[in-house]
């Protein structure tokens, strides 16, 4: 069967996009949700503090026995008790003309309107020496000035980020409502395949796919599980697809989808109706995407050069994870920058062009690394960014400007 005609990258995009759906919500635990989009609104049910507490190490008074204390005319108070933090058995009340010690965190006990720090006084033990005054409700945290009851604490939609969590935790949630991350089992197909540590043959090579792959989910927020390699044969790459699919939200592949004799990955999978065809992109033009098993699991089948298969991971895969994991933006946001050297580009093409930015002068400036050869791997890791050249663009001069893809930053 011939390939169908080129569908351009934001087609290509536009149809795996649309076939997804963001997986459905479950509680997760705090530590579990970090950089997980919350899928609830999450409103306080206590308040912060809980209640009115010392800001300080030091004495809880009353404001009008302490008032007029100075280092030359000091007050001085008996020390009726001591109180620290969590111990609920502590002074619960302070009768006039007395002090209690108080620790950072503790209550404040009733009767108290301020707390004098240790370093105002002579830190006495049975009496106390005040050698100045606070102000009224000086040092004492009140009870609710952080977070009221009812306050909203977290959006539906907002990702949740340490400070999220922490405040969470805060107010006694052990978990939250949000979508989890995607299970990603990544297969790289090829009988010239071997394992990193493995003696090489005269025709042999390592499986370095797997591991840019797995790396990459897993840096996307997924949960990747790198499965073997998988040789040339139909047979054996359908039952390795479906050993896997019973832990798998996503399956993603590279190799075998292009025009030899041994393209394993499509030969198995056209007649389970996935789309195979080409993509006007370079490097990544052979591209497949469809669903497989009887619960439609999304498979994204790349080419098997490395470049080609990291481009399209994060052309394709990375915007397909982010939907399901209910992040915005699906896509890297784009950067502009000036050439540092002419570039040339296929027409009919977008061209994804190895590039390192530099933002440390007046402007941002972006130098092409190596050449577009798709098995270029070193180059691709002296990279940061990718440099887009435009389908109607062949050639651009130093000092253009380009759109850039940082491949690097947190979006």
């Amino acid at each position: 069967m011939a390939d169908p005609a080129p569908r351009s990258v934001d087609q290509h995009l536009a149809e795996v996009l649309a076939a997804l759906e963001p997986l459905p919500p479950s509680p997760q635990p705090l530590m579990e949700a970090l950089g997980l989009a919350a899928a609830e609104d999450v409103v306080a049910t206590v308040q912060l503090p809980g209640f009115d507490n010392s800001a300080m190490d030091g004495y809880a008074v009353r404001l009008a026995d302490v008032a007029t204390a100075t280092a030359e005319s000091p007050v001085h108070l008996p020390v009726v008790g001591e109180i620290g933090a969590g111990q609920s058995t502590g002074l619960l009340a302070l009768a006039p003309g007395t002090a209690a010690k108080i620790m950072t965190g503790a209550p404040v006990p009733t009767g108290a309107d301020c707390v004098v720090p240790y370093e105002w006084t002579d830190r006495g033990v049975a009496q106390v020496r005040v050698e100045r005054a606070p102000t009224s409700g000086q040092h004492v945290r009140r009870a609710g000035e952080d977070v009221a009851i009812g306050d909203l604490l977290v959006e539906a939609g907002t990702v949740l980020g340490p400070r999220h969590l922490g405040l969470l935790a805060s107010v006694g949630r052990p978990t939250v409502l949000a979508r989890p991350r995607p299970r990603v089992v990544i297969l790289s197909t090829g009988s010239e395949l071997r394992e990193p540590g493995q003696p090489l043959g005269t025709d042999s090579i390592y499986d370095g796919n797997s591991f840019l792959l797995a790396a990459s989910a897993r840096r996307a927020g997924a949960i990747a599980y790198r499965v073997g390699i998988v040789p040339d044969e139909p047979r054996a790459f359908l039952d390795a697809l479906e050993d896997q699919l019973v832990r798998a939200d996503v399956v993603v592949t590279s190799g075998g989808v292009s025009q030899g004799d041994f393209d394993v990955v499509k030969e198995a999978l056209r007649p389970h109706g996935v789309w195979f065809g080409p993509v006007a992109m370079q490097p990544g033009k052979p591209q497949g995407f469809g669903f497989v098993g009887e619960d439609r699991v999304p498979i994204f089948t790349l080419p098997g050069n490395p470049v080609s298969s990291y481009i399209s991971f994060e052309t394709f895969v990375l915007p397909a994870l982010r939907k399901l994991m209910g992040l915005l933006p699906h896509a890297r946001p784009q950067v502009r920058a000036r050439l540092t050297h002419a570039v040339a580009s296929p027409p009919g093409k977008r061209q994804f062009l190895r590039g390192e930015l530099d933002v440390s002068g007046a402007g941002a400036q972006v130098a092409p690394v190596g050449g577009p050869g798709s098995h270029l791997v070193g180059d691709l890791a002296a990279s940061d960014c990718l440099i887009v050249v435009p389908e109607d663009v062949t050639a651009l001069a130093a000092g253009d400007t380009v759109s850039v893809v940082r491949l690097d930053e947190e979006f």
